[in-house]
């Protein structure tokens, strides 16, 4: 998380990573889908975290273990 609360993610990381997982060695990502994409792997990740926290809330619990997530999990892809 940034100073300003949310997830930070270097453009170049987020390049790496989907230079790996494609196919054809040819594929390339222009600037603007980079950083559109960026830009939701921040909003995804965000999201997953607040809606964890919200979860281990309604436990009343103080800190938040992998078991929130993992519930949250199904509904936070599906809205995505």
């Amino acid at each position: 998380m940034s100073a300003s609360g949310g997830a930070n993610f270097k453009e170049r990381t987020v390049q790496n990573i989907l230079l790996h997982f494609f196919r054809e060695e040819n594929t390339k990502v222009n600037a603007e889908a980079l950083s559109l994409i960026t830009e939701l792997l921040k909003i995804f990740v965000s999201e997953a975290v607040l809606r964890t926290i919200r979860e281990g809330k309604k436990d009343h619990q103080d800190q938040i273990s992998l078991d929130y997530f993992e519930k949250i999990l199904p509904q936070l892809l599906l809205d995505f």
